[in-house]
């Protein structure tokens, strides 16, 4: 009986471990803002797209992984411009950070001055098209890049779930 049951949680822990993640079509901007809001793909579609090109995606040490071709997307400082931050004055905004979150638990974090008062934020995209293939039809979407980052993978997110806002006191 104990092997049966050792067997049981070994092949049960390895068939949960391959299940394949859940496309997210939607995400939601929470925390510390004014407004908490829910952002779909179709609501993405109002944005300006914007071509990317062509990005090597590596890894945190520089080896390359995987070519991604012909990436679409809008600008997530575009998006998040139309939040209004939990402050009570702009001189504020230099405390705001934005935590992205996957469905795996994966987080990526951008500062708001990174964003919206450096040259990153012209290159921190949400993908709408990659490789010919409309977000809605890629089994890994919403996704999220920073193309002007040196080691690509680091900051490459799949399956947006979540925004969360916060602010170092």
């Amino acid at each position: 009986m104990k092997y049966i049951l050792i067997l049981f949680l070994f092949f049960s822990s390895t068939a949960s471990a391959q299940e394949p993640l859940k496309q997210t079509l939607s995400f939601g901007i929470s925390g510390k803002v004014k407004n908490s809001s829910i952002i779909t793909l179709d609501s993405l579609n109002t944005y300006q797209v914007n071509v990317i090109g062509d990005i090597r995606v590596t890894d945190h040490l520089g080896t390359f992984k995987h070519q991604d071709d012909q990436l679409k997307g809008v600008l997530l400082k575009d998006i998040l411009s139309h939040i209004v931050l939990d402050a009570n004055s702009p001189k504020l905004y230099s405390r705001f950070y934005f935590t992205c979150m996957g469905n795996d638990g994966y987080a990526v974090v951008y500062s708001w001055n990174e964003l919206f008062n450096t040259e990153v934020g012209n290159h921190v995209f949400i993908i709408m098209e990659k490789n010919g293939i409309k977000a809605d039809k890629m089994p890994e979407s919403i996704q999220m890049t920073s193309a002007s980052d040196f080691k690509t993978g680091r900051r490459y997110l799949h399956n947006l779930e979540k925004i969360v806002v916060g602010k170092v006191d």
